[in-house]
């Protein structure tokens, strides 16, 4: 019942030409009680009340972070949409100029962390243009909002406590700590655990400073993927072709398979070149299910997801730093005439595939793999090509049978 209560009160705050100032006053009111009660567990956990006072300063609940958090588009973009601009050529451009600015830097992360410069460089395109939009709001307002009533509170409150140790580290000074109103910082974005855990000071000027200096955020970077363990004698994989009597259902990035099995079953390079007869193991993704394309990816694909856990994010990433190299654009065709799930048909889609016995997890209306295993299994069910693809006439036969 408080749980509620607070989160009435912070979302009135929301509608701010429609309420009056008594009510956005008790959502700040309940704010400032929350805070009191975090800096009594910020402090236990090690953070001086020097620093919780001057990072709290001014602080207040931030209705815009509230309803980015709670509000999400009515209408998700579709993949092919999203690479449209993930992969613009004046990404492309701008990419291939802050190589040739920065080519000594960049060899020699390289060289350090074993990790493809091009995909650095992707991840700083897409993470702030190049560092042209770093984001501008104050991290620990951010986050204490967050952390007070957002969808994952836990995880801001870690983060919260993550950030705070940052600046009394003497990082920065607290209203330095600028970035995105979800709490990422700096030219290539990191949240406060991982700054913690990978960011480097590669000028060595006794600081980690990833919002103002590009050459210690693109080391972090490199250090981050090398971390987790990219592979510097591979790629992240490649557009493939797959046969006509392919089975869908042995698609999937849980579904793995050796190079030497993938060319058995007949998936082929998009160029038309054999897949190597090896032991690699890797997945057959279809991001637009079986009407657009298809891709083989390798671990460091993976890799690139656990910088942001999306496939549209990790393809954007690979086909951008393919491009950045000099790679051609894909081959395939995308369906560009498939409309996208509104927000409400997706939770609509996840309350009906439960509601016929599969599990798609929460209707929250993220298409996540839980989702897409679900939909997979529908489809198996009904004998339909098993893609895991959310699509209108998916929904609509979930209607009809319900």
């Amino acid at each position: 019942m408080a749980h509620r209560l607070r989160k009435g009160l912070a979302l009135l705050t929301l509608g701010v030409g429609l309420l009056t100032p008594t009510l956005a006053a008790l959502g700040q009111d309940a704010f400032a009680a929350w805070r009191d009660a975090f800096r009594a567990e910020a402090l236990a956990a090690g953070i001086a009340a020097e620093t919780f006072d001057r990072a709290f300063e001014g602080v207040t609940l931030n209705p815009r972070v509230l309803e980015l958090d709670a509000f999400q588009p009515e209408f998700t973009r579709p993949i092919w949409e999203y690479l449209d601009t993930a992969v613009s050529q004046t990404r492309i451009d701008g990419g291939r100029a802050r190589l040739a600015e920065n080519m000594d830097l960049l060899a020699d992360l390289e060289a350090r962390y074993g990790v493809d410069r091009h995909v650095v460089v992707a991840i700083w395109g897409l993470e702030s243009s190049y560092g042209a939009v770093r984001g501008d709001t104050y991290i620990i307002e951010a986050l204490a909002t967050l952390a007070y009533d957002g969808r994952r509170a836990a995880w801001a409150r870690e983060q919260l406590i993550a950030a705070l140790r940052l600046l009394q580290e003497g990082n920065m000074e607290p209203r330095a700590m600028v970035g995105s109103w979800a709490g990422a910082m700096g030219h290539t974005q990191f949240i406060p655990t991982s700054y913690t855990q990978y960011a480097v000071d590669y000028d060595g000027d006794g600081r980690r400073d990833l919002i103002n200096t590009h050459a210690d955020a693109l080391a972090s970077t490199a250090s981050y993927l090398a971390a987790f363990g990219w592979n510097e004698s591979a790629n992240w994989g490649f557009e493939v072709v797959l046969p006509e009597a392919f089975d869908f259902a042995v698609a999937g990035p849980q579904s793995m398979k050796t190079m030497g099995e993938w060319r058995v079953l007949g998936v082929i390079n998009a160029d038309g070149a054999p897949l190597p007869n090896t032991g690699e193991p890797a997945s057959i993704i279809l991001p637009a299910g079986a009407g657009g394309p298809a891709f083989l990816v390798r671990e460091n694909f993976r890799v690139i997801m656990r910088y942001n856990n999306s496939t549209a994010y990790a393809l954007g990433i690979a086909h951008l730093a393919d491009r950045l190299r000099g790679r051609a654009p894909f081959l395939g065709d995308w369906p560009r005439e498939e409309r996208a799930l509104s927000r409400g048909e997706r939770v609509e889609l996840q309350r009906l595939l439960a509601a016929a016995g599969f599990n798609p997890g929460p209707a929250d209306g993220i298409v996540g793999a839980r989702t897409q295993a679900a939909v997979r299994s529908f489809q198996q069910a009904r004998n339909l090509p098993a893609d895991g693809f959310a699509t209108v006439t998916l929904l609509e036969q979930l209607r009809a049978e319900n």
